[in-house]
């Protein structure tokens, strides 16, 4: 494993690439569903990024809401970003898997209105990590 603030930056790098992404994507009024899933992804490598920070060697697993929680024990403002996290947790299947769906396809089931919401959910709990990063000199 590598040490845990360098893939902290790493997790970080990618987690703003993917955001930009989604941000791209949701102006070209586009694949909303694959947009939701990588808002999702994003905001994943972003509180993993988090947790790396905190010296974890490793971080396993895909849902944003439990990692939350995990960061809330040492970083409060991680404690009100569960309903952000629980609508972007909601992505992670649905978003990609016809058979998450009890009908119709992602790319037929997901609007303007869920990437809108993903944003937003996305740019809250970016925010809090963003800062939190920064106080733990990963980033500048």
């Amino acid at each position: 494993m590598h040490d845990p603030k360098a893939e902290a930056a790493r997790c970080w790098e990618q987690a703003v690439d993917d955001r930009l992404f989604v941000l791209t994507t949701a102006q070209e009024a586009r694949f909303f569903d694959k947009a939701c899933f990588i808002a999702q992804q994003a905001t994943e490598k972003a509180v993993k990024a988090c947790l790396y920070a905190l010296g974890k060697r490793e971080v396993l697993g895909h849902a944003v809401l439990q990692f939350t929680r995990d960061l809330a024990q040492s970083a409060p403002a991680f404690s009100k970003m569960a309903p952000q996290a629980v609508r972007l947790d909601r992505h992670y299947i649905p978003a990609r898997y016809p058979n998450g769906l009890p009908g119709g396809t992602p790319s037929g089931s997901f609007s303007a209105d869920d990437l809108f919401v993903a944003i937003q959910d996305l740019k809250a709990i970016f925010a809090v990590a963003e800062k939190f990063l920064r106080t733990r000199k990963v980033i500048e």
